[in-house]
């Protein structure tokens, strides 16, 4: 969809019969209807998209533009500036250095065009035209031995239609080390512009695979030595009553083998084609008795959760911890020292934390 055909149907959808009467009022005047939109356009430099980019999606955000552009697997029609940003500096000018090394076409619209076109979404001033971005199949994933790596990671996402879910969990995914994303082809959200600006464009840079037949997938990497760890809210009557899947809290998990974490739908959670596939099923415990309503979380917020309560137990994960606690209390002065006093404990390891983990 072009541009120009995008911001006249917005355009159109918020005039409505406005819009009619001012072209009826101004060929009474007998101006052409539409010149002065058309010049204002022209003066954008918005010109209307060729028929040959129809098909294109417009990508928005700072980060998630730069990102697409390094990662330079998008086409990429033109990128929109706002105009009026006088000494673009830092990631601005990043983008703008990349996309003149492309010959990328470069236009700079006012604010409210921009607005406009985004449907009023958080872009930074900055948008894209680009070609849109599908999930590979997960036979091109690449078979990954158990015995190679004892702590390898994929997480598989069962029908989450939120794009802002979506993006959330693909950017803790990202964050936290997880080597493989696995989505189910069938009632999931697409990899839209929203789902790269929620995950900060980590999408633009890791690898989404798909299947259409998620119950397989899962059976035959269970055969082939995987653990396939599926998930649940707080534990319930229906669930503690089955014994044939063992429940666990995420805290007590051992990772020790390859495995596949497994997240449902934002309302329904796991089929139960796909929860019979599972193993085990790990779930989050609550600090305190709940009300009926509230024994689950938000899925972007319990997959966070999860991820760092496994991947905290990686190896090179917690080397790396160590040495920082070491190297902490190495600073801190002794009682005798006649220092000023310093607080430990919880107080510096909590402040460190935060600065680990934004």
């Amino acid at each position: 969809m072009s541009l120009l055909s995008a911001l006249g149907g917005v355009t159109w959808l918020r005039s409505g019969h406005l819009l009619a009467r001012h072209f009826s009022q101004a060929a009474r005047r007998g101006e052409r209807p539409g010149g002065e939109e058309l010049s204002r356009l022209r003066l954008d430099d918005l010109a209307p998209t060729p028929r040959s980019a129809q098909g294109l999606e417009l990508l928005f955000g700072l980060s998630p533009c730069l990102l697409a552009l390094r990662a330079a697997r998008r086409r990429v029609a033109r990128l929109l500036l706002q105009a009026g940003r006088s000494g673009l500096q830092g990631e601005r000018a990043e983008l703008l250095r990349a996309a003149e090394a492309r010959d990328i076409p470069i236009l700079r619209p006012r604010r409210q065009k921009l607005d406009a076109l985004c449907r009023y979404q958080v872009h930074q001033g900055v948008c894209m035209e680009v070609s849109p971005l599908r999930p590979r199949p997960w036979t091109e994933a690449g078979e990954a031995r158990p015995g190679d790596n004892p702590q390898q990671l994929w997480l598989v996402l069962e029908g989450l239609q939120d794009p802002r879910n979506l993006g959330a969990v693909l950017r803790s995914a990202y964050f936290l080390g997880v080597d493989k994303v696995i989505t189910s082809r069938r009632n999931s959200c697409p990899l839209t512009p929203i789902v790269s600006k929620a995950s900060a464009g980590a999408v633009e840079v890791m690898d989404v695979f798909s299947t259409d037949d998620l119950d397989g997938f899962l059976q035959a990497k269970a055969r082939q030595g995987w653990l396939v760890a599926g998930t649940v809210g707080c534990p319930g009557p229906e669930i503690s009553g089955s014994s044939e899947i063992p429940v666990m809290s995420c805290s007590e998990f051992l990772w020790d083998r390859p495995t596949l974490l497994v997240l449902g739908n934002e309302g329904s959670g796991l089929s139960q084609g796909v929860q019979a596939s599972c193993q085990l099923l790990l779930t989050i415990l609550p600090g305190w008795q709940l009300p009926p309503g509230l024994e689950s979380l938000n899925v972007s917020v319990a997959a966070g959760i999860l991820l760092h309560s496994i991947c905290s137990q990686r190896k090179g994960f917690s080397e790396e911890r160590k040495r920082e606690q070491l190297l902490q209390g190495s600073r801190e002065p002794s009682a005798t020292s006649g220092g000023p006093t310093v607080s430990s404990g919880l107080s510096s390891g909590s402040e460190k934390e935060r600065q680990v983990f934004p």
